[in-house]
């Protein structure tokens, strides 16, 4: 289902009893948004207003939302609240249509109070199920670390490149709130039953660990886990990046019920479960994608 066709979307609503909508239908690199930003605004914003125009055509109005801690921006307090400003300094056109649906969702649901939604911000998912079964296979070079890491330890890419080594931290490199897919998973369960249980217009939650990790304690980590070699090298910061993000998780656990369970450790294990039992991903040479779709 493409939400840019709003007729197909329409069918979709008018065939099915849909009580829920989970959006997680949006383009997500920081960097590609930098490359190619009406794609991302495009894609991003008018699939959005889509599907509000059709939710609200059938009634149906409680939605869960994925935003990002990109909205953010450059944070001046550490750990970052729900409450810290957002909308200023956000240095990617990938976070500024996160923030610019937020800012529709708060319209919509003060304009409409049979709205009830929920904000998903985001921090860094990583890892896979722990079946190894269902993982993430990149078709871009726009992508999250934890594949390019994997990619490089399996011997499919002979290095892995970091982007930034002068960033006011302890090693240099970027320090992100890394959280396993599974937490996030569990997050948005938690958040259905939120919706399902209470009555306000619209509520943003923090998903994040609350621990700051940089990209060569990843790295690191990762080596340890996996007891593979990971080389690397360290090239000039990347457009749109920031130096640090790290979240106060505190409102999720309380109002939601909700905490982080993974550690690190376990994000590199599961993906590394992933990577080896599907070291070309989903794909075969015999079934190429085309065009990156």
């Amino acid at each position: 289902m493409d939400l840019l066709d709003i007729n197909a979307l329409d069918a979709l609503f008018q065939k099915h009893k849909i009580d829920c909508v989970i959006h997680f239908a949006a383009m997500k690199a920081v960097g590609e948004s930098m490359e190619y930003p009406l794609l991302y605004y495009k894609n991003n914003i008018i699939g959005m207003l889509n599907l509000l125009e059709v939710m609200e055509r059938y009634n149906c109005y409680r939605l869960v939302f994925s935003s990002s801690c990109t909205v953010y921006g450059e944070p001046t307090e550490f750990p970052v609240t729900e409450k810290h400003s957002i909308g200023r300094n956000i240095t990617n056109v990938y976070g500024k249509t996160k923030y610019f649906i937020e800012e529709m969702l708060q319209d919509i649901s003060h304009s409409n109070e049979k709205w009830n939604i929920i904000a998903l911000r985001y921090f860094n998912p990583l890892g896979a199920h722990p079946s190894g079964l269902i993982g993430e296979d990149p078709t871009k070079p726009f992508s999250n670390i934890m594949p390019f890491i994997s990619q490089v330890a399996i011997g499919q890419k002979p290095i892995l490149t970091i982007f930034g080594g002068d960033y006011d931290t302890k090693d240099g490199t970027g320090v992100r709130d890394y959280i396993h897919v599974m937490d996030l998973a569990s997050g948005h369960v938690s958040a259905l039953s939120y919706l399902f249980h209470q009555r306000k217009p619209i509520k943003v939650f923090n998903l994040g660990t609350g621990k700051g990790i940089s990209v060569l304690e990843l790295v690191k980590t990762f080596e340890k886990v996996t007891k593979t070699h990971v080389p690397f090298k360290i090239v000039e910061r990347r457009e749109g990046d920031i130096s640090v993000m790290y979240a106060d998780p505190e409102l999720a656990e309380k109002e939601l019920d909700w905490k982080a369970k993974h550690t690190v450790e376990e994000m590199c294990a599961d993906f590394w479960r992933w990577q080896t039992m599907n070291p070309k991903g989903y794909r075969t040479k015999e079934h190429q994608l085309v065009n990156g779709c």
